[in-house]
């Protein structure tokens, strides 16, 4: 079934959860063990199916597994498993297998056992097809000429495949975006992977543990499937909460979505808090949300203050805060200033001390503040602190 539907992204993972939901475990796309279709490897375990990949092709996929068992015509003479990604460019049909779908492989982690970093292996495509394009050229040189041993010495270098590319590594979710967009979904990880640590320290209860409840539930999760749709009491955005553990069916009414459209993005990581209720309609839990937050404002909101170790020398504060400043709301108390604060833990040779450097010291807890303070710090020692425990 998953070969039959394999173009077909949403029929695919749901078949996918199924399978998993009975113990069904999945092979990584692998190019020196995958074929076009999902194979059965045991009674737990499923290949994955390499035409599966997007952007890669029937055609494509065959040219890859003629090259890899000797039956290509062109440079895959003996076939066996790729040792690399220039050794597979150059036994690879490249008038089959073009860039385009080598990419959409690094991408699905088809070449992770080769070569674990896929930035250095995308940086590196180029060079392999234009590396295996002159090795084409002077093996037709070597046959016009009859080269001797003398010849072949001198085209040893240029035999000698070069090495990789120099590329910055990815990030968690950005390698685990570039997957989504190869298969369609994300296979190896989770979305809420890179965050969870952080988030499980204020948002501790997990989804799979949910049950009905009257109380109010903080979770938080990846937002997939988001829609917007009209109601009798107006317009409502519908998604799935999913923390890796299991997903709840989340509904935002019409105030909130206005209130927080730029945080209700597909594949974002999103902190709600709402009523846990059975759904009569579905059978399942829904979660209907009263109040939501991105990471750096639920960074703010629970957030007590952010712990900087420093040494001989103090940090730009200033320039932080002027650069990410907290954010300015008015409500019923008047006008506050959204953010964290700072404490900063001073490390002297005979002496320690903690500076709290009280309100005027918040700015706006985004990612790229916190690498900034992590800059600063000794040691990168840069860290949220949500409650006692974390001090």
């Amino acid at each position: 079934n998953m070969t039959v539907e394999m173009d077909d992204t949403d029929k695919l993972k749901v078949l996918l959860d199924d399978a998993r939901s009975f113990g069904v475990e999945f092979e990584a796309p692998d190019i020196n063990r995958g074929v076009h279709r999902f194979e059965p490897v045991s009674d737990r375990l499923v290949r994955y199916g390499l035409g599966a990949v997007k952007g890669t092709g029937q055609g494509a996929i065959e040219a890859i597994v003629a090259a890899r068992e000797g039956t290509a015509g062109q440079g895959g003479e003996g076939g066996g498993p790729f040792r690399s990604l220039f050794d597979f460019c150059a036994r690879v049909d490249r008038q089959r297998v073009n860039k385009r779908v080598v990419e959409a492989l690094v991408k699905a982690g088809a070449f992770d056992a080769l070569h674990g970093d896929r930035a250095v292996l995308l940086a590196s495509v180029p060079l392999a097809f234009d590396w295996a394009d002159a090795q084409q050229v002077h093996a037709l040189q070597r046959g016009l000429f009859d080269a001797g041993p003398d010849d072949a010495d001198a085209h040893g270098s240029s035999t000698q495949e070069p090495a990789m590319v120099h590329a910055d590594a990815l990030g968690l979710r950005e390698r685990l975006m570039l997957e989504k967009a190869a298969l369609g979904f994300v296979l190896s990880g989770h979305l809420f992977d890179e965050h969870a640590e952080e988030v499980r320290r204020f948002a501790r209860r997990r989804i799979a543990d949910l049950g009905d409840s009257r109380e109010p539930q903080l979770l938080a999760g990846i937002v997939g499937g988001l829609r917007v749709v009209n109601g009798q009491r107006g317009r409502a955005a519908i998604f799935r909460l999913d923390d890796g553990s299991g997903s709840i069916e989340a509904v935002a009414a019409e105030e909130l979505l206005d209130a927080h459209r730029e945080r209700l993005v597909e594949d974002g990581l999103l902190v709600a808090q709402g009523r846990v209720q059975l759904d009569r309609f579905s059978g399942g839990l829904r979660l209907t949300i009263q109040q939501l937050w991105d990471l750096p404002s639920a960074r703010a909101r629970f957030g007590r203050y952010l712990a900087v170790t420093v040494g001989a020398g103090l940090p730009p504060v200033a320039d932080v805060i002027r650069t990410w400043p907290g954010r300015r709301t008015d409500d019923e108390h008047g006008e506050r200033v959204q953010g964290l604060g700072v404490r900063l833990a001073v490390q002297r040779p005979h002496a320690r001390a903690e500076l709290d450097l009280g309100a005027e010291s918040r700015f706006w807890p985004c990612d790229e503040a916190l690498a900034r303070w992590r800059q600063v710090a000794q040691g990168g020692h840069a860290q949220v602190v949500y409650d006692t425990e974390d001090a």
